[in-house]
Formats: structure tokens, C-alpha cells, sequence
């Protein structure tokens, strides 16, 4: 089986302030919505239960916006967005796409299950499953 080294979500929306400021009045507007951002963040700060699940997980989590994204991220995720992409030894896969996401309503704990079903169905494993446990 894969290994997960690290995730990565993309946002479907710049950072910074203009690009934050950008979304939030698309938001407002109805015709800009990132069903990622629902789910790691209330109003302007990221929910504690986002926070406390993150660190509960076996590999780093890399939240990025759409400029801030690698080359490869970049790349593989243009068109997707937002999405969850795992790092593997044999390259990114993804994980979660925009319609997996947007199935969790916002809720971390939908999210969390969503994550290991995708994980699963991508034939991937956490590094500390690799040896069959």
C-alpha cells in the first residue's frame, strides 16, 4: 500500500488580504463558496475542533490558498478546487474532491470520516498502518 507522507487542502480562494477580502464579498454575493473553508474555519478563525483533530493526525496538514500553492501543487490541483491531496512517495493523489467536501456540511467529524473513506478508496495508508496494523 501508498504511504501518506503529508495532506495538503486547497482552498478554492487566494490568501492574503485583498484575496480574503475578495472572497468574503463573493461569499456575501453568492457567487463564491469553498466548502473547505466551511469545514477548518468559523467566521474569520479556524475552529478549535479543526485545530485539535489536526493534531491528532499522523502526518503534517498543509492548508494553502490558490497562490500559494507549489509547482506541483499547482499543477495537480488546478480545476479541483478545493480539494485534499495526500504526498506519497509515488507522487500526490487526491483524496477528498469538491463534491466529498462539500458532503461533510462544514462539520469536522463528517470531514474526518470523509478523509479516512477517501484515504481507503485511494488504496492509500497512514504511515504507522504500512506495517499491517
Amino acid at each position: 500500500m501508498t504511504v501518506i507522507l503529508r495532506l495538503t487542502g486547497v482552498y478554492h480562494a487566494d490568501g492574503g488580504l485583498i484575496g480574503e477580502l475578495s472572497y468574503v464579498a463573493r461569499k456575501l454575493a453568492g457567487s463564491g463558496h469553498c466548502e473547505l473553508c466551511d469545514i477548518t474555519h468559523r467566521g474569520i478563525r479556524a475552529k478549535p475542533e479543526w485545530d485539535a483533530w489536526v493534531r491528532s493526525l499522523p502526518v503534517p496538514y498543509d492548508l494553502v490558498h490558490l497562490n500559494e500553492r507549489s509547482a506541483a501543487v499547482r499543477e495537480f490541483s488546478d480545476g479541483l478546487t478545493p480539494c485534499v491531496l495526500a504526498h506519497t512517495d509515488q507522487g500526490l493523489r487526491l483524496v477528498l474532491d469538491r463534491a466529498a467536501l462539500a458532503r461533510t456540511a462544514g462539520d469536522v467529524s463528517a470531514y474526518a470520516a470523509a478523509l479516512s473513506e477517501g484515504v481507503r478508496e485511494a488504496g492509500l495508508s497512514w504511515p504507522d498502518d504500512a506495517a499491517g496494523r
